[in-house]
């Protein structure tokens, strides 16, 4: 979701904040529990709550695009968003996206201090595909950055869109794209 659709929310609350170390996303670090664990510490040493961070997502916009795209895509097939946000995050989002499926974790939250996360399970978007493999559908999917490669990969067909340069040279087996007119048309091909 983030990368694709909307702005990188911890990117949003790392301006807002002042903070530079929140800039952090799964686009610099692969291990997402090492990330998370090191954005908790930085909260709670700045003493920013889970009400701050909601105030700064009420304000983000979608990427351009982002919602004629997946209007689009939503007539063409079944869409499911697999995000590694949280639950507590995610509404403002989906509502500015008419209320798509979101698969996402959930945070762990103590008198509005995010005090740890769960994940739904481990690597939940590759196990995600690889179910809805296992129920006989064709999956197509897109993402940015090393959390999503799992994803890609295990996917009938991955792409990866706004990907930072490692990311596209880790994975050159993964077609790279920078605009959603253009994923637009290798899902189209993938749907033919």
């Amino acid at each position: 979701m983030e990368g694709v659709l909307t702005p990188e929310i911890w990117i949003a609350v790392a301006e807002k904040t002042k903070i530079p170390e929140l800039r952090r996303t799964t686009r610099d670090e692969p291990d997402y529990d090492k990330l998370m664990h090191y954005r908790i510490a930085i909260l709670d040493q700045h003493g920013i709550k889970l009400s701050d961070i909601q105030n700064v997502i009420s304000t983000l916009p979608l990427l351009d695009g982002a919602k004629s795209f997946l209007d689009e895509l939503r007539t063409l097939t079944q869409v499911v968003i697999l995000s590694d946000t949280f639950e507590q995050f995610a509404q403002p989002i989906i509502k500015q996206l008419n209320w798509p499926t979101l698969l996402c974790h959930r945070l762990v939250v103590e008198n509005d201090r995010i005090a740890g996360y769960q994940l739904r399970i481990a690597d939940q978007k590759k196990k995600a595909v690889a179910a809805f493999k296992a129920l006989n559908y064709h999956v197509i999917s897109a993402g940015d950055s090393y959390n999503d490669t799992a994803m890609l990969l295990e996917a009938h067909v991955g792409f990866l869109i706004h990907a930072p340069e490692k990311v596209k040279q880790e994975f050159p087996q993964l077609k790279s794209v920078e605009s959603h007119a253009d994923l637009m048309k290798l899902i189209k091909t993938a749907l033919a």
